[in-house]
């Protein structure tokens, strides 16, 4: 299957859709990027651009259903929304584009997404992953910034604003606000799969990250067995992609440059 610069996957009932920059995953080492729990393909920026000029590598960035102009999906989403994305969507999305080695690069719920499915799939096409401001429980400052940010959508610009980058914004919106501000959702936790992850991990979090605290890099370096390299960045928040983009894609170029084969050497 080739893929075009710009398009739609059909996984299971739902429209996806995806972004390509540089040689088809078929190819090529393949860099997936998962984003975060408001985020979209076009969330992403020139990001994705500067890291396939970074590395070399193929760089697909796709919109989960409910996000960008996917699919929508039902409300209220399932509690363990993110376990069913790393378990049941993204297996089907990396055969449909030809995935056939690389890394998964994952900022916050797009993160805890990378490291379940790392700690669920013994596959061997994965070559690394890289955790952006992941989540691995819920923490209580994350539950007060997104009970925050709720106001902020329903008093401000803020639903307009995203509106540029969802089709259904009140689906994007509601769908990620709604799970986590569930009582039922403090339980969550995915320190189980940690213990499972084969494959380098490269943690980046921003040292006033307002969504989650040094804990959640801790249990990570506590729970994997395989490598944990973390990169903490200094006067940088919740997205360090978008807050040090420079610092950011070095970390994830040289991370690539140690586990990945070059593209010239893929055949």
């Amino acid at each position: 299957m080739q893929l075009s610069p710009n398009g739609f996957l059909t996984i299971d009932s739902a429209q996806l859709e995806y972004r390509l920059i540089g040689p088809q995953p078929s190819d090529a080492p393949c860099i997936v990027l998962l984003h975060e729990g408001l985020g979209s393909v076009g969330l992403w920026g020139d990001f994705p651009d500067k890291l396939q000029q970074a590395t070399g590598a193929s760089v697909l960035a796709y919109s989960r259903a409910g996000y960008g102009a996917s699919s929508p999906v039902t409300l209220p989403r399932p509690l363990d929304y993110m376990q069913r994305e790393a378990r049941d969507v993204l297996p089907k999305l990396l055969d449909a584009i030809g995935f056939r080695r690389g890394l998964l690069v994952g900022h916050s719920d797009g993160a805890s997404i990378a490291a379940i499915y790392a700690g669920s799939h013994a596959d061997h096409r994965l070559q690394g992953i890289v955790l952006i401001a992941p989540h691995v429980i819920v923490e209580d400052v994350s539950v007060s910034s997104i009970a925050a940010i709720k106001t902020t959508y329903e008093t401000t610009e803020l639903r307009t604003k995203l509106g540029r980058w969802h089709k259904d914004v009140d689906n994007a919106f509601h769908g990620w606000n709604g799970a986590w501000l569930d009582p039922a959702f403090r339980t969550w936790d995915i320190t189980a799969d940690l213990a499972y992850i084969r494959v380098p991990v490269a943690v980046i979090q921003g040292v006033d990250d307002q969504y989650g605290t040094l804990r959640q890099v801790e249990i990570l370096q506590e729970e994997c067995y395989c490598p944990v390299e973390v990169t903490m960045l200094p006067k940088t928040g919740h997205s360090p992609h978008r807050e040090a983009p420079e610092a950011t894609l070095r970390v994830i170029a040289e991370f690539a440059a140690a586990t990945l084969p070059s593209p010239a050497s893929q055949t």
